[in-house]
């Protein structure tokens, strides 16, 4: 019998529809946190699909997993899945890469309104009956203001529909500005350098997967080029900003405040009720959410069904929807038609 390891079973537990799907594929299912290599190998060395949340997994590991046909990441990033390594042994990466573009976005916009209208401020002046907290001189109309984007992926995009309904200015930076310059019309964005971009905005979004390239390309100087009134919005990856810049610069008030869901070094996938300690969590010009921009129950729902679908595809020889790898040799051949379609 076939058998597939599920990680991160307790601070993302499965769904009926994982087990259900892997069941038809003739896999057994077997469910475990998996944070750390030695659990993972103890669970999967023999395992024939691997499907992972949020668990790192190095090439150390995946050099051991040698009847393993399939990683399947049941999200969209996979950064921390080292996918040379699974292409050298054979091993399909599978990804999410859409499940959550609605939910993003949404999650985003409220990030940008709320410090728009300060509301954590006004909040804790209701706590303290501080009336006059609607006086706040840092709370301007936000129809006219400037929002940076940082990357015009589909996340990027899915943003600038939403803001230009509030009337902002939309500016982004990519890479290949002639690859994006047809949608950077339809969506109504002015594609400028990246500096310019941060020298200009109210607001900077960021919508980058993290990558060699994009690691720390919000360094310590590119970020001293933001406004003292603006704020950085993060919804991608930690580590595409230097977070420890990033403090120093909330610190020293040479900004206005960042709001952030995800970080670089507080870790959000830990284990629930294992405290953290960061600076981050000690300011009151941030707000903070545990990266949780992508989720809802909806998008939840389809990553587990997807993902483990694709999972499926491959121990029956069928093709996924989404490769990450798709140069890879596969250990056992794969064929055109998919369950997903």
């Amino acid at each position: 019998m076939l058998k597939a390891v599920r990680l991160n079973a307790v601070t993302y537990p499965t769904d009926n529809v994982e087990r259900e799907t892997l069941a038809r594929a003739g896999a057994e299912f077997v469910e475990i946190e998996g944070q750390e290599p030695d659990e993972i190998l103890a669970a999967a060395e023999n395992c024939d699909a691997l499907l992972v949340v949020s668990s790192r997994v190095p090439g150390s590991v995946i050099q051991r997993l040698t009847r393993c046909r399939v990683i399947a990441r049941l999200g969209a990033g996979t950064d921390k899945i080292d996918v040379a390594e699974a292409s050298r042994q054979g091993i399909v990466v599978t990804n999410v890469p859409d499940f959550c573009l609605n939910e993003q976005a949404e999650h985003t916009l409220a990030l940008l309104l709320a410090f728009a209208r300060r509301l954590p401020f006004m909040m804790e002046s209701m706590r303290t009956f501080q009336w006059t907290a609607r006086h706040h001189p840092g709370v301007h109309r936000l129809a006219g203001q400037t929002l940076g984007l940082v990357g015009l992926g589909a996340s990027a995009r899915a943003v600038a529909q939403r803001a230009s309904v509030f009337g902002l200015r939309l500016l982004a930076w990519v890479r290949d500005p002639a690859k994006y310059q047809d949608l950077a019309t339809k969506h109504h964005v002015e594609l400028v350098p990246l500096d310019r971009l941060l020298s200009e905005s109210d607001f900077v979004s960021i919508h980058l997967p993290l990558c060699a390239e994009t690691h720390h390309l919000l360094s310590a100087d590119r970020l001293a080029r933001l406004k003292p009134t603006a704020v950085l919005i993060n919804t991608a990856r930690g580590a595409i900003v230097d977070e420890a810049a990033l403090v120093k610069l909330l610190q020293q008030r040479k900004i206005a405040g960042a709001a952030l869901d995800v970080f670089e070094e507080v870790d959000v996938f830990a284990l629930p009720g294992k405290p953290a300690v960061h600076p981050l969590l000690e300011l009151d010009n941030v707000i903070l959410t545990p990266h949780s921009a992508g989720s809802s129950v909806e998008s939840s729902r389809e990553s587990k069904t997807r993902g483990a679908r694709s999972a499926a595809d491959v121990l029956l020889g069928i093709r996924p929807p989404s490769i990450v790898n798709p140069a890879v040799a596969p250990r056992f051949p794969l064929r055109a038609d998919s369950l997903c379609e």
